[in-house]
């Protein structure tokens, strides 16, 4: 199943310009997801990041990472939908190498463990097929009332 990026606001809360995934290629509930985000030179974060050789900001690649997972979570619970996402714990976190306009970043993510509101889900983002950065990530659902 693919999640387009119109159909991402049924399942984050997140909106331009911190949506940072494009849309979603691959879900398998409970599982993994696989996401997409076109990195362009009008990105609002390039102009100061780095002025003349602009990358993108790791916190924001890691941040994409989670966005993967919230929606990985809400889709596999859809008794949740509308609840938030929160981002819970961040560890193992490496940076391979630079992502910068014109990249195509591939977002792998696949859940370690998934125990009632809380997940944890082992990312790997690529370019083309090179590991750019890899990260273990720990979410919640919120409860809802």
């Amino acid at each position: 199943m693919i999640i387009e990026h119109h159909e991402l606001e049924e399942y984050l809360p997140h909106r331009h310009p911190f949506l940072l995934i494009d849309r979603i290629v691959e879900i398998e509930p409970s599982k993994r997801a696989v996401s997409i985000k076109n990195v362009t030179g009008s990105e609002y974060f390039f102009p100061g990041h780095f002025p003349g050789k602009p990358v993108m900001p790791g916190v924001l690649i890691v941040e994409a990472m989670a966005q993967t997972g919230a929606a990985l979570a809400i889709f596999s619970n859809p008794e949740r939908k509308g609840a938030l996402t929160y981002f819970a714990g961040i560890d193992n976190t490496r940076f391979k190498k630079p992502v910068i306009p014109g990249d195509t970043l591939r977002i792998e993510l696949d859940v370690i463990r998934a125990k009632g509101r809380i997940w944890k889900m082992k990312g790997k983002a690529f370019v083309q097929d090179t590991l750019v950065c890899e990260s273990e990530l720990m979410a919640v659902i919120e409860d809802k009332k």
